[in-house]
């Protein structure tokens, strides 16, 4: 199994895809409980929804699963809120903060997973960001992410449809994020929040550096904006699908025209 799945692309809009991976080393799986096993952490379908919505833009997709390693996690396993509950590099617990091992990963166990997993997906995520930059001048990275949305361990109340987060105005242009809850906030259909529980992962933070012409914006989105149940199996609804997509697809549209405007010059 390839780590990772890549989609070259001309746009200045690279979209990343870390958490709708399911598969899993076999030593790995051997070693998760009934609740590992369930793999509902997933970012079910994410990929699916976003399949053909910036038809040139690249895309880069993960393909094994969260409980390997978390790409969207630093590789030195700091935490990214800290005080509140969350999930490491390696999850001990799921969302709900239940275990999930029966045996958990050594020190060195982990080391290997971010070399295997962690570093291949990020090499490829660099690439496609450089390589839109040199065509354009300018990048903008697109991390596209799904959750449950009702998990008490995480969060309180029900998460809004459509979360937005560039590390509290730092990882891109504000321009970009002002476009992009301008969009989400034209339907009635949906709730939005512009960093609120989730500000932009590790991706976000590393990669958003508007000074130097690449920018970042995570998209959390809550499933049951376009899954049937989110409960197991966790199907995608096409009805739902179709209508969110709509919206997706007009706000990468949108970061797309922007990019020119902040294109730096050398």
């Amino acid at each position: 199994m390839n780590p990772v799945s890549v989609r070259q692309g001309t746009s200045p809009v690279v979209i990343a895809v870390p958490h709708a991976g399911t598969w899993l080393p076999e030593k790995v799986r051997a070693r998760l409980n009934a609740k590992g096993e369930a793999l509902a952490d997933t970012d079910w379908h994410v990929d699916r929804l976003y399949d053909g919505l910036l038809p040139e833009a690249a895309i880069v997709v993960a393909n094994f699963h969260r409980y390997v390693v978390d790409p969207n996690r630093p590789p030195d396993g700091a935490s990214l809120y800290p005080g509140q509950n969350t999930t490491g590099l390696v999850a001990n617990t799921d969302f709900d903060g239940e275990p999930i091992w029966t045996e958990p990963p050594t020190p060195d166990e982990i080391a290997a997973r971010v070399a295997a997993f962690h570093a291949p997906y990020h090499a490829a995520v660099a690439a496609a960001l450089d390589a839109a930059k040199a065509r354009h001048g300018v990048a903008i990275l697109y991390d596209a992410h799904s959750i449950r949305s009702r998990i008490p361990f995480l969060f309180d109340g029900t998460l809004p449809d459509l979360c937005i987060g560039t590390a509290d105005g730092t990882s891109c242009a504000e321009v970009l994020s002002e476009e992009a809850i301008k969009i989400a906030g034209k339907s009635e259909c949906y709730s939005h929040v512009l960093n609120g529980r989730f500000k932009g992962g590790w991706t976000t933070r590393h990669y958003g550096k508007p000074a130097s012409g690449v920018h970042a914006i995570q998209m959390e989105l809550a499933q049951s904006a376009y899954l049937q149940s989110e409960a197991e199996p966790f199907a995608y609804d096409d009805a739902k699908a179709t209508s969110l997509r709509a919206v997706l697809s007009e706000i990468l549209h949108r970061l797309e025209e922007l990019a020119p405007d902040l294109k730096v010059t050398p």
